[in-house]
């Protein structure tokens, strides 16, 4: 059975005749280089490295897992051969500015090719995945002497970086964090304290890190307004520019974790480490989110990438697997049974992940043009409405893709039945490298508190506007479209009950504020469901354009119709349960006195 194999295909679906990317990349400046051929080209030679490089070592890393010894920390065999392999091919320095030995390519391609390597093995993933986030926050608030010592050496991925954020005492409310930094004489500062959960914070594949680390000045006031973001990185830069003398920061262990064993998550201490300020101080949470909103998407990518990890296992598993008969009849009458694809349950399970994966991709791509337009359209009103449209779907995508993707992991393993839940067909690896998606970069339901609170209600609703008002223009350009009808009556019904929905929690929120707590993590996975939806008749009404044309692939264009019609009649109801628990309130979470929950 194959480990993984690149779903090309999809993605340029996705990519060009669903979302429009050559047009996009034409018309956004800064993208122009970013051909179809040049795009092509990238994604077939990153998928023969993800397939041929990542995907083997995908087990190795789960079984072997990394190794800590006084602070020395050892990753899986092969882990580090393949980040040579990597950094010689020139993957790290892709999207990022030539000024700094960067490729200059839009930041979109990045996020296609995450996917890739994410599939193939995320954990190995992990190690070069944070170093994006590092470069885009040097890149928007470094100053040039930070640009030029870390930033060309993580561009060219001789260095490495993380994000240093959680602390012991305190996971999401960073203002109790207690790390503090003393400013010295020479203008750095001295870091004290100690951090948990920093994923590749320590490692073997590259000749230093770079730590971006929260603390505090001095002289800060309380809470998020008193943080500052520093750079410290793990060997302090020489003279020449290479990695020098070690600096006083230590990985003191590593987690035993139920899955991603391979990336090592690591406890580190700060013990009077040389650190430098970047941004403005008491400002960091504010540059940290630079860091953050990357992150969250490259989380969502995870979604993503272990929904169609476990579709792909579990797709070519039903087809080999033979069991039972078919209840209308045999359909391998020379074979002991039928193979498993053609019972009905099964086909529930392939279809779902098929969905999600599948659906899932488009989000992911339409979320990458408005990194691209955000960053490089012309105009200050196309760059700030594109950022817009970003902090809405950006919860949306991490929050609901993860849910949906460990669900279809999950499901991928129980197509296997009791096979899935051995070691040796790595859908249960599969399972459990996914479930921590859904607690890292802002759990499920930070995430729906940000979507709800801060994007949608203190907005009074504009920024989720932006997209509604995109899917009704959607479905009245499809008036009259009796193919299309199927999918635009229940789209354009919940679009506008997307609406009415903000507005009830709105209005019970005034004389409640629970009821926004309450109703957020519904009304998340409402939003998604309805997001997903609309990707999905995108898609659809694609494909039925094709196959009216009788040109190309007649059976790729059908799978997308029917998988579209399953979504629409199989997935999008779970918005009508939604629906009536975001209105039941909080009086069924709330009433209950919290001693009497023991007995």
């Amino acid at each position: 059975m194959s480990d993984y194999k690149a779903p090309l295909r999809d993605m340029h679906f996705a990519l060009y005749e669903v979302l429009g990317f050559e047009q996009h990349y034409q018309n956004t400046p800064g993208c122009e280089e970013a051909s179809t051929d040049v795009v092509s080209a990238i994604l077939e030679e990153n998928a023969k490295f993800c397939e041929n490089v990542l995907a083997p070592l995908n087990a190795v890393g789960d079984q072997e897992g990394c190794q800590w010894n006084d602070g020395v920390v050892t990753t899986p065999t092969g882990f580090k051969e393949a980040y040579q392999q990597y950094v010689e091919a020139g993957w790290p320095s892709m999207t990022h500015d030539s000024a700094h030995g960067g490729q200059g390519l839009p930041h979109s391609l990045g996020i296609l090719l995450s996917e890739m390597v994410g599939s193939a093995n995320w954990s190995w993933g992990m190690y070069p995945g944070l170093s994006h986030g590092a470069m885009n926050t040097l890149s928007a608030h470094g100053t040039d002497d930070q640009k030029q010592t870390y930033l060309t050496k993580l561009v060219e991925g001789a260095w490495t970086g993380t994000m240093c954020l959680t602390e012991p005492h305190c996971g999401t409310d960073l203002g109790m964090l207690r790390t503090k930094a003393e400013p010295n004489a020479d203008g750095s500062y001295s870091i004290s304290g100690t951090k948990i959960f920093i994923s590749a914070g320590e490692h073997d594949m590259a000749e230093n890190i770079v730590h971006i680390v929260l603390a505090r000045l001095p002289d800060a006031p309380a809470g998020t307004k008193g943080i500052s973001l520093f750079i410290v990185p793990k060997h302090l830069p020489a003279g020449d520019g290479s990695a020098g003398d070690r600096n006083g920061v230590v990985c003191g262990s590593i987690e035993h974790k139920m899955g991603i064993h391979g990336n090592a998550t690591c406890v580190l201490n700060f013990d009077g480490a040389r650190g430098y300020l970047i941004g403005p101080p008491n400002r960091g949470l504010n540059c940290m989110f630079t860091f953050m909103n990357a992150a969250r998407i490259g989380t969502a990518i995870q979604g993503l990438a272990h929904a169609e990890l476990g579709f792909q296992k579990s797709l070519e598993y039903a087809r080999e697997r033979l069991q039972m008969r078919s209840l209308s009849g045999p359909k391998n009458p020379d074979g002991a049974a039928d193979p498993i694809i053609v019972h009905p349950d099964v086909r529930r399970m392939l279809l779902t992940q098929k969905a999600f994966a599948e659906g899932g991709r488009m989000l992911i791509y339409f979320a990458a043009q408005q990194v691209d337009r955000s960053e490089h359209a012309e105009s200050e009103e196309d760059r700030k409405a594109a950022d817009d449209l970003l902090s809405l779907l950006t919860p949306i995508a991490k929050a609901f893709l993860t849910e949906v993707g460990f669900e279809a992991a999950n499901l991928g393993l129980q197509c296997f039945g009791g096979h899935g839940f051995i070691q040796e067909w790595g859908m249960e690896q599969n399972v459990r490298d996914c479930r921590i998606a859904m607690l890292y970069e802002g759990t499920t339901g930070i995430q729906a508190l940000d979507l709800l609170g801060r994007k949608v209600l203190m907005t009074q609703g504009e920024t989720l506007r932006v997209f509604t008002k995109m899917v009704h223009k959607f479905c009245q350009a499809q008036e009259g479209n009796a193919e299309m009808e199927p999918f635009i009556a229940p789209l354009a019904e919940l679009n506008a009950k997307w609406g009415e929905l903000t507005l009830h929690i709105g209005g019970v929120a005034l004389e409640n504020p629970d009821e926004v707590g309450a109703a957020s993590v519904d009304y998340l996975m409402f939003s998604g469901y309805v997001t997903l939806a609309y990707f999905w008749a995108l898609a659809a009404s694609v494909a039925q354009a094709k196959l009216a044309e009788g040109d190309g692939d007649r059976a790729f264009y059908e799978s997308k119709v029917q998988t579209a019609r399953f979504y629409f009649q199989r997935i999008l109801p779970r918005t009508q349960t939604l629906e009536t628990t975001i209105k039941s309130g909080a009086g069924n979470l709330m009433d209950l006195d919290a001693e009497a929950f023991a007995f």
